[in-house]
């Protein structure tokens, strides 16, 4: 097994003999073949190969296959968006009538996707706190739950998932745990080894790093026995009719089962599609991750301890902290760092946020996160803004909260423009 850095340039592609050492763009919409049985085979999942590129292009099944390998998971798949990633991810094995446990503490869209969405699909979500004990996340399985859902570490609260716990509880149910790795990406943490199923991306993050590209990233560990809860997953256990019988977990096996019928089902009649241009830049990205994340966590590390001894800062949220809520559950996870990201409070709330912000000339007011430039947000009024107070609660999001997303400048001059920045409230 090669480490992860080597496995950040080289995993995906291995060109041949003359062949483009760069991933190629294959910017095509179709391709050709030379007889009506050659193409179907392939509308008849017997041969692997493409037709159409709403369903798989070369260039981004280079680029999933990096991800897979960074994640050490055995299928994976590009999307659009982050936000495709997490709908794909859960409605891949969740329908009209299901159920779902999920941590109250996530990304704002993703919260507004289940509760108001999905929710209109059907399919019902039980929030936990990610602090909850053993017995309540328990209490919260039914006999229709279909998955669990949580965030390594959630964007904007911070809060870090005890992954072993929520796997646990999983898997004595008999449904997998699918976790949103967005902001420690494989790098910091690797979810598939402490017990999770699946793996959601928000590319468009850390993993593509400089704004260029929204994209997102699901990647199987294929570990999880479908056939042996074959009544909770028919979609996988039973035959496809628009398949021609074919019954996923039979045919592609743990391994591949799940990422085929997303690929072959939900890609097919959703169209989530990332463009190849999109993955090509996802890629340049994924080459320089592991230097990168290095970067982000020295720098969020010394603005935390910056911002904990300011007298105008409220509270400040970091994992890497000592005796922050979640600083021992981030060194067993996270013990390389706590990702790029710090979440605060100024000294009189709202209005005092927002005058800090504004004097930012570093950080920039954007509705972006882990990005190459330091970048700012006060969630309530954007992110989350759909979210009631109690609510914003639930989510670890306080009304005075602000995200900082630490870039790659130096952080001196960083800690400089927080300096100046915070006079002025």
């Amino acid at each position: 097994m090669q480490h992860i850095e080597t496995l950040c340039l080289q995993a995906g592609y291995a060109p041949g003999n003359g062949e483009p050492r760069q991933i190629p763009i294959v910017q095509s919409t179709t391709f050709k073949y030379d007889t009506s049985e050659d193409m179907g085979k392939l509308f008849d999942l017997e041969a692997s190969g493409y037709f159409y590129s709403r369903l798989q292009n070369p260039t981004c099944d280079h680029v999933a296959a990096k991800i897979c390998a960074l994640e050490g998971g055995t299928a994976a798949m590009l999307t659009s968006s982050g936000q495709a990633a997490t709908f794909y991810a859960v409605f891949n094995i969740a329908s009209c009538g299901d159920h779902v446990v999920s941590s109250s503490s996530i990304y704002g869209g993703t919260y507004n996707l289940f509760a108001v969405t999905m929710k209109k699909m059907g399919i019902e979500f039980t929030f936990v706190s990610p602090d909850c004990s053993e017995e309540e996340l328990n209490a919260a399985f039914r006999p229709n739950t279909k998955a669990v859902f949580g965030e390594t570490i959630a964007n904007p609260a911070l809060t870090v998932l005890d992954i072993e716990k929520f796997a646990k509880a999983a898997h004595d149910h008999g449904v997998p745990l699918i976790v949103d790795n967005t902001f420690a990406t494989p790098i910091l943490c690797r979810p598939l080894q402490w017990g999770a199923d699946i793996v959601t991306h928000s590319t468009t993050k850390y993993m593509d790093g400089h704004a260029s590209a929204v994209g997102g990233a699901i990647v199987d560990g294929g570990k999880f026995d479908w056939m042996a809860h074959a009544d909770k997953f028919p979609g996988l256990t039973t035959p496809d009719d628009s398949y021609h019988g074919i019954v996923y977990a039979e045919k592609f096996g743990q391994g591949g089962a799940y990422i085929t019928k997303a690929t072959a089902q939900l890609m097919r009649d959703f169209g989530s599609t990332p463009s190849p241009q999109s993955a090509f830049l996802l890629n340049l990205g994924l080459e320089s991750l592991h230097v990168r994340m290095e970067r982000h966590c020295e720098n969020a590390q010394a603005i935390a301890q910056f911002l904990q001894q300011h007298p105008k800062i409220e509270w400040v949220r970091y994992s890497g902290l000592p005796g922050d809520p979640y600083y021992a559950t981030a060194q067993k996870y996270l013990p390389k760092g706590s990702c790029g990201v710090v979440s605060f409070g100024v000294k009189g709330g709202r209005k005092a946020a927002e005058t800090f912000m504004k004097h930012l000339q570093l950080g920039a007011i954007a509705t972006h996160v882990a990005d190459a430039r330091t970048c700012c947000l006060h969630p309530a009024s954007s992110t989350h803004r759909q979210m009631n107070d109690q609510e914003l609660l639930a989510a670890g999001v306080s009304a005075d909260l602000v995200r900082l997303s630490v870039g790659l400048e130096n952080k001196e001059d960083l800690i400089a423009d927080l300096a100046q920045a915070l006079e002025q409230v």
